[in-house]
């Protein structure tokens, strides 16, 4: 849809929209009021019933922006940034996704992975995390990643503790930071093995790029497809 087209559509007061798809996930964003989404909506249901599709109630719902709506992992809501006048539309991992990696993290650091060798549950630890962390790189999650690094420190601290309890309990904090931090740390660390965790992946913000995408329509590749 050109500028022109839409500003048409703007002035006969119908709303503009923009799909995201990704499989059969689907996101209709909408510049127009509630009815115009709704309406898309309906719209798209024509589309998919002669096909033998049917949008998931469970999951379709009409909502505004600053409400926010989750997305192939992700909460998107625009906020304003601190400090300041500015909204700014933030993309970050959802808190179902967030809870997630934290119940694996959870599960490795269980009583039952105690005959474990602490550098085996490290690294275990790391894979989990910085392969979670590579899908959501691309939002807003410096600060995501550093809370589930510190949930996964917590629970590698209670593991490592109740591993190596005594008969008078648990391994005190002291000769936990001894055998099992970097000296004059809290940085985990043990038989060359460190607890690097989600914060290890550098966030990489993704740059919309739209119509520059080539494709296999893009017609300057398929008049070179043909040459």
């Amino acid at each position: 849809m050109g500028r022109k087209q839409r500003e048409r559509r703007r002035r006969n007061g119908q709303g503009n929209w923009k799909l995201i798809r990704y499989a059969d996930d689907l996101v209709l964003m909408v510049d127009g009021d509630r009815r115009h989404a709704e309406a898309l909506r309906e719209q798209v249901a024509a589309v998919l019933a002669p096909l033998g599709l049917r949008l998931s109630e469970e999951k379709t719902r009409v909502a505004h922006i600053n409400e926010g709506f989750d997305f192939l992992g992700f909460t998107i809501r625009r906020m304003r940034k601190r400090g300041t006048s500015k909204h700014y539309v933030c993309t970050v991992p959802s808190k179902k996704a967030i809870q997630a990696v934290k119940d694996k993290a959870a599960a490795k650091t269980y009583r039952s992975t105690r005959h474990m060798k602490p550098e085996a549950v490290i690294t275990s630890l790391n894979r989990s995390l910085a392969g979670w962390a590579v899908y959501f790189r691309h939002g807003v999650s410096k600060q995501v990643f550093a809370s589930v690094d510190y949930y996964a420190w917590h629970r590698f601290m209670r593991w490592a503790r109740a591993k190596y309890a005594g008969k008078s309990g648990p391994l005190g904090m002291k000769d936990f930071r001894r055998r099992f931090c970097e000296p004059g740390t809290w940085k985990i660390a043990c038989n060359g093995a460190r607890l690097t965790g989600a914060s290890s992946v550098q966030v990489t913000r993704y740059r919309y790029r739209g119509s520059k995408i080539p494709t296999p329509w893009t017609p300057d590749l398929a008049t070179a497809a043909r040459g």
